[in-house]
């Protein structure tokens, strides 16, 4: 042993770093397939909806900007920062819009607001650039730096670009190498966080509110019929010439019919309506300049007048928005029948026409899915403003939505990108939540998504979302809940897969240990974290150990759960893999050798436990000499995991790597030379050279060719 960090994996294999020498097979069941081409639907436009009319005010600004992407200009960085509502995703759209049609540079946009949007819009961005499936699936399974590989296609790019950042409010998250610097482009951040700390070598550049007589041209831009130029100025003065709140005004003014509004009417209303100045009763104490106070002016007059009108359904809506967050939600999550508690599924059509009418919701498109869309601050406002004794309804409703949206029996299956749209409202949910039941609710579904992006491959954005959720229902839950062990228990999941073995084991042990203590350990929750610690110790190297909770845990699913059940297939299927060849086929009476076919009469042929016990057969035969029964079984996986997952996928290069231990055992060198050369050129295009997948690919390459 050199002392050095030299663990490989083979075959099945997984190990990332290990101290000292190992060979570990670890079964990858869950995963995802290569990913779609979703990147220029998400990263060509920006997803901001409707632009504005005219960009008022911002000449010097837009002049600095349009001379940074003159010609092959690159290597800066622009933050524009300032209040929200100030219109900084405004003048980004403008500068967007101008590059995409005018300047011969790539025009590429990313929402930023939270990580899970980041990491997809990056590598969206890498796929815009030119980065390949197997590229792509590994960064997005942890097993390459994702940042790295976004900025050497973005470096590499044969055009010159422009990146924007929109909504990077937390810079935190840009630090793990998301933003840099490029000679073939230009980065304009978005941001309400001035602090130079955060953007060490950018030109900050200050979004405020408008001058007057610009303030003034908002309101006569979108409603030029209700009043002069003085008295838009004056309405302008009354809202902060906030021009998210100009906006909202201009919007309400341009849309009244049937008894129209004038601007003196409007201003009237807002200085006398005592009914507006409860917009922040119960919210957190604002301080004068807040932009809620201005944005609560304008809105709230917008849901009287529904009111008035008889579209009371609109106001409900806007409430319901409110307890998401502030990025596209898909729409398909609101045609449900579950809002039926907050308003008639029939009238949801009418009443989000009414908010679009007003501006106060925009429609944007998302990785080819139209969602709608709210300004932050008006989410907050509104949140804020809402009647207390609504918020259980709102709550329960908003759960509801969700949980219909996520699968309901997570699967492995190809990368699913729209899964991530729902993340920051799956999060926003929980922040907003105010009983410890809706808690444990939407905490239930969170983890539910977070398992479904484990299977789909996205293995960060799972330990994220889990990690995250738990944290957040800790202000209503207690820290040994059942729900919050449970998304504990899945951010653990994760890390293992993301190669951090000491950090899963510690979080899995102490999460099953409290488990145990409290509901016994054949409870459904034990076991599940159970085989998850099982996974994470046999790849560090302990395998008595692995082995012994392994076999624990079949025997309390078979009790728990019953001998039929999925869970309790699949933890069999790992015996296959992990028990020694000689003990295979005495254990159980050697009914695990017959495991497959139980599975195919259980669950089908294409289950995903089936395909999983198939394979790990195919590997127990290779390991008794069973050659061309372990052949043709393989062939078979193989097959049908390239059906499911494309050909770029981990698992099917496994077992494109497991059949050509069985073709060079049958006598058939070269057709095991062809194959492993197939895998080796895919790992290293998707992992890098040096990657142990690839060393261990390249090391059973060289034995076939020295063998021939």
């Amino acid at each position: 042993m050199t002392g050095g960090m030299d663990g490989y994996a083979e075959d099945r294999g997984r190990v990332f770093q290990s101290s000292g020498d190992q060979h570990i097979n670890e079964h990858h069941h869950y995963g995802g397939g290569g990913p779609e081409p979703s990147g220029p639907d998400s990263v060509r436009r920006p997803a901001v909806g409707r632009p504005p009319v005219v960009l008022r005010d911002r000449n010097e600004v837009m002049e600095r900007l349009r001379a940074s992407v003159a010609g092959g200009r690159g290597g800066e960085v622009y933050v524009l920062y300032g209040m929200g509502g100030a219109g900084k995703t405004a003048v980004a759209c403008t500068l967007f819009q101008e590059v995409a049609r005018e300047r011969g540079r790539a025009a590429l946009w990313v929402n930023v607001a939270d990580r899970a949007s980041l990491r997809g819009g990056m590598l969206a961005v890498a796929a815009d650039r030119g980065a390949g499936d197997g590229e792509l699936l590994a960064a997005r399974n942890g097993l390459r730096p994702a940042a790295d590989l976004v900025w050497q296609h973005l470096d590499r790019s044969a055009e010159p670009w422009l990146l924007v950042l929109d909504n990077a409010d937390e810079p935190e998250i840009l630090r793990d190498g998301w933003l840099r610097t490029s000679p073939r482009g230009i980065v304009v951040v978005t941001t309400r966080r001035a602090a130079a700390r955060w953007w060490p070598g950018a030109e900050l550049q200050h979004i405020g509110v408008l001058p007057r007589e610009d303030a003034a041209l908002v309101l006569r831009d979108l409603a030029p019929d209700s009043g002069t130029a003085e008295q838009a100025a004056r309405i302008a003065d009354r809202l902060g010439r906030l021009p998210l709140a100009l906006t909202l005004a201009g919007g309400f003014l341009s849309h009244q019919v049937l008894d129209p509004w004038t601007m003196d009417a409007y201003g009237h209303h807002l200085d006398g309506d005592e009914r507006v100045q409860l917009i922040d009763r119960g919210a957190d104490a604002l301080s004068e300049a807040d932009p809620r106070h201005l944005v609560g002016l304008t809105w709230q007059l917008t849901l009287d007048t529904f009111e008035a009108r008889g579209l009371p359904e609109a106001v409900a809506l806007l409430r319901l928005l409110a307890r998401f967050a502030a990025e596209p939600l898909p729409l398909a999550l609101l045609n449900h029948e579950g809002i039926a508690d907050v308003l008639s599924r029939a009238r949801t059509e009418t009443a989000l026409r009414a908010l679009l009418d007003q501006s106060l919701s925009e429609l944007v498109d998302v990785v080819g899915m139209r969602c709608v869309q709210s300004h932050g601050v008006l989410l907050d406002s509104v949140s804020a403003a809402t009647p207390a004794e609504l918020v259980p309804t709102l709550d329960a409703v908003a759960v509801r939505l969700l949980d219909a949206a996520v699968p309901g029996v997570p699967d492995a299956g190809p990368h699913e990108p729209r899964l991530r749209l729902l993340v920051p409202h799956a999060l926003a949910l929980l922040r907003r939540v105010g009983e410890p039941s809706a808690a444990a609710d939407a905490l239930g579904v969170a983890t539910r998504l977070s398992v479904a992006l484990h299977r789909t491959g996205d293995y960060l954005s799972a330990w994220e979302t889990s990690r995250t959720a738990a944290d957040l229902a800790r202000r209503l839950l207690r820290a040994d809940d059942r729900m919050v062990l449970a998304a504990r228990s899945r951010a653990g999941r994760a890390l293992f897969r993301l190669g951090r073995f000491v950090e899963a084991e510690s979080l899995l042990r102490g999460v099953r240990a409290t488990q145990e203590g409290l509901f016994g350990p054949d409870d459904p929750g034990t076991l599940d974290t159970s085989y998850g610690l099982q996974l994470v110790l046999a790849n560090l190297g302990r395998r008595e150990e692995s082995v012994a909770l392994l076999t624990a845990t079949v025997a309390g699913r078979r009790s728990a759960l019953g001998p039929a059940h999925p869970l309790t297939l699949r933890a069999r299927a790992s015996l296959l893999e992990m028990l020694p060849a000689t003990e295979v086929v005495t254990v159980e009476d050697g009914a695990l050798l017959s495991l497959p076919s139980e599975c195919d009469r259980l669950l089908g042929p294409d289950h995903t436990v089936t395909l999983g016990a198939k394979h790990n057969h195919a590997w127990a035969l290779y390991l008794l000499g069973r050659f061309d029964e372990a052949d043709s079984e393989i062939r078979l996986v193989t097959e049908a995991y390239v059906r499911r997952f494309g050909p770029e996928y981990p698992i099917v290069l496994a077992a494109r790597q497991l059949l050509s231990r069985t073709r060079a055992a049958l006598g058939h060198e070269d057709a095991a030379i062809e194959l492993m050369t197939d895998v080796v050129a895919r790992r290293e295009h998707g992992l890098g050279p040096e990657h142990p997948f690839t060393v261990a690919g390249r090391r059973l390459l060289d034995t076939y060719r020295s063998g021939r």
